[in-house]
């Protein structure tokens, strides 16, 4: 079966995370990076404006129920809104959160009551809840613009998949928010699914994420909070001690706030994967270089935590990395770089094509010399639904009665095995430094050089 497979992985359907417009989800866990309202406030679009004002009416209409004495229904309306289990964002295992408590919600509502500013015009941004109630992160600023806008949300999901070609089914939507009755609502609509519970799924505009939000509560605290004038021991200070200055003295956040808006330029969506530099790159060629083969003082636990942080970056945008993979065979530990096969170069698209790989197996090897029995355990883990196209990454080529291996299995199964050596993951940091040409180019030719072997 797929490892870790995300939605477009489990349709078949080849997509570059670079190439989508969304942050393509997983169904096991939870994708670490956040909605950040300001980069909507920012956008050049007249729709990402509209769509901050549209959530910054919902969120103030409940502070103003609230100083108007309709408190219950403030507080049940934003506790419904502090978790948005569909759109699969956040630091969570299971993609499942909790909602906020009654009485943190009575404590966010306050601030509508204590802070003038708040009482007759509202919020200017959500995120600078931060500022004033304990425990409101950018996991909940993230919640609470998803679920004001899951109306948006569910017409972006759908307009993708009908691009993509993912199938929808027949879902009811809870607690969507309907700017008419000002009011949550459920929704029946047609929306792709998570197929380990049947539960609907929403897509999120890239653009949208941040791993921390332009206005952070953090970037406050170490650079605009005046922490000589709360304590006199600002090395001890705390976040609630900095929390109540802020709500009595309101113009030291305005001002942080004011400054972010100047240098909105500066404000942008976070890479949802990042390569390393080539400094870093370069490092970990000499770091491996360096290596004994074998076990000697952790020599390969060494190697796999090295090659497993080089060739993710070596292989993007070509290859979206998924995870290192632990196996057991006969007793022995085998740890693999699992990829997700994007089809975006013509070579990918060749050993989909030829080998059903939708993914791509790559099996580190720390060792003087490989064996028949490596090529044997990767032959058998190389199975139709990871496809028949694996990679050995060890440190020199294959002998040739083990070159003969992989090419008998060819000749007999039709399953190809190349090798990565040393020399090959230096001409890879090569070609990712001059930016000449694509460290994809040195696998491609591996790989021609093994069907040139082969009958």
């Amino acid at each position: 079966m797929l490892i870790r497979p995300r939605l477009t992985d489990f349709h078949g359907i080849a997509l570059a995370q670079e190439n989508a417009d969304f942050a393509i989800p997983f169904f096991d866990e939870d994708i670490p990076f956040y909605v950040d309202p300001f980069l909507m406030w920012r956008s050049p679009s007249q729709q990402d404006v509209a769509l901050h004002g549209a959530l910054l009416t919902a969120f103030n209409h409940l502070g103003q129920l609230a100083v108007n004495g309709n408190q219950d229904e403030a507080i049940s309306a934003l506790i419904t809104a502090s978790e948005c289990d569909e759109v699969g964002l956040g630091s969570s295992r299971t993609r499942r959160g909790k909602r906020i408590s009654r009485t943190k919600a009575e404590e966010i509502l306050a601030i509508f009551r204590r802070i003038p500013r708040y009482a007759t015009h509202g919020l200017a941004h959500i995120e600078e809840l931060q500022f004033f109630v304990e425990g409101i992160s950018k996991d909940r600023i993230s919640d609470f613009a998803c679920n004001f806008l899951k109306s948006f949300l569910i017409d972006f999901t759908i307009d993708q998949c009908n691009r993509l070609g993912i199938p929808l089914e027949p879902k009811t939507v809870p607690n969507v928010w309907d700017p008419r009755s000002r009011s949550f609502t459920d929704v029946t609509t047609y929306l792709p699914i998570d197929p380990t519970d049947g539960s609907p799924l929403l897509l999120v505009p890239k653009r949208w994420l941040r791993f921390v939000p332009w206005i952070s509560y953090e970037e406050y605290f170490k650079n605009y909070c005046p922490q000589d004038d709360i304590s006199h021991e600002p090395e001890n200070l705390t976040r609630v001690e900095v929390l109540n200055y802020n709500r009595d003295n309101y113009g030291v956040v305005e001002a942080y706030i004011k400054a972010k808006e100047r240098a909105f330029a500066d404000a942008k969506n976070d890479p949802l994967f990042s390569q390393i530099p080539v400094r870093s790159a370069r490092g970990k060629l000499a770091q491996i270089k360096k290596l004994p083969t074998g076990k000697t003082d952790g020599a390969d636990i060494k190697y796999e935590a090295a090659v497993g942080q080089l060739l993710p970056s070596l292989l993007y945008p070509n290859l979206d990395f998924a995870q290192v993979q632990a196996r057991t065979e006969s007793g022995v530990s085998i740890r693999d770089l699992i990829f997700y096969n994007t089809q975006r170069a013509p070579f990918l698209q060749e050993i989909y094509a030829d080998y059903a790989s939708r993914q791509i197996t790559f099996e580190m090897k720390n060792v003087a010399a490989v064996e028949r029995t490596h090529v044997d355990q990767l032959n058998r883990y190389m199975a139709d639904e990871l496809g028949r196209f694996g990679v050995f990454v060890t440190r020199t080529p294959l002998k040739r009665p083990i070159l003969q291996r992989t090419i008998d299995l060819w000749s007999g199964q039709r399953k190809a095995i190349i090798t990565l050596t040393d020399a090959d993951l230096e001409q890879m940091v090569e070609v990712f430094d001059s930016k000449q040409r694509d460290p994809l180019d040195v696998l491609s030719k591996k790989y021609a050089e093994f069907r040139r072997a082969c009958p």
